[in-house]
């Protein structure tokens, strides 16, 4: 999302937007992270404080989504397919997020693999929705060989 409207209102929701979204996809590879470990050496800290941040990356990811969806579904110029499929990846990667946290409340030892496959899957659709926006921002040149 650029900020292409001189309106105040769009320049401080943009900057809002461009600060806390990236927030929820480190947390969300952080609980990764925490999952693979705890896999790993059966350490019960690792899954509860996965669950400290997979519920701290959903309640930080709800601000980003809403001003998002505002720009996407309701502004008065026509979003770009790359943005509205970002939307989508995000919103599908936010209720990936949220059965996690479902599954990381239960007890340590049955949060696993469950919540690792669940981790995974919310860091690669948020992952795919910034590489959709990243292509959509490049461009290529061709330049004549002389």
């Amino acid at each position: 999302m650029r900020a292409e409207n001189t309106s105040s209102t769009f320049k401080v929701a943009s900057a809002v937007f461009n600060v806390l979204n990236p927030i929820p996809f480190g947390l969300f590879v952080a609980v990764m992270i925490f999952d693979f470990v705890y896999a790993n050496t059966a350490e019960v800290l690792w899954v509860k404080s996965a669950a400290w941040l997979v519920s701290l990356g959903l309640i930080v990811a709800i601000v980003p989504r809403l001003i998002n969806l505002g720009f996407v579904w309701f502004g008065k110029r026509r979003a770009a397919p790359a943005v509205k499929l970002d939307f989508w990846l995000n919103l599908v990667a936010i209720v990936t997020a949220l059965v996690n946290a479902f599954v990381h409340s239960r007890d340590s030892y049955a949060a696993i693999p469950d919540a690792l496959w669940l981790s995974v899957a919310t860091v690669v659709l948020m992952a795919i929705g910034r590489i959709v926006l990243a292509w959509q921002n490049i461009s290529f040149k061709e330049f004549g060989h002389e």
